[in-house]
């Protein structure tokens, strides 16, 4: 299992616009094949970064989740919401490997 954490640096004067485009990806991604963790806003802090963070079985998973995500709707339409409205500034994705529990065991 891999988790993708990804970093977004949005336009703090559309942080509005974000949270709809975050609520998008909620339905669309677990629709296609990913375990959604969730989608965060900035709230205290930084008003520059989000994150949005799902689990994956594997890089080979995601390939086949990202071309079923391109021909959602939903998915679809959030691409084009993004590129038309302009909050994001910059997006980058790290992949992770859990390696304990919730409790500190090994995983």
């Amino acid at each position: 299992m891999l988790t993708c954490v990804i970093r977004y640096q949005i336009d703090p004067a559309k942080r509005d616009l974000f949270v709809e485009y975050a609520r998008g990806w909620g339905q669309a991604i677990p629709r296609c094949g990913a375990d959604l963790i969730g989608y965060f806003a900035p709230h205290e802090g930084s008003s520059t970064l989000a994150y949005g963070v799902y689990n994956i079985g594997s890089l080979a998973h995601y390939e086949a989740y990202r071309a079923r995500l391109a021909e959602d709707p939903i998915g679809r339409a959030n691409y084009e919401f993004a590129q038309r409205e302009k909050f994001l500034v910059r997006e980058d994705r790290t992949w992770l490997k859990r390696v304990t529990t919730s409790h500190g065991d090994s995983a």
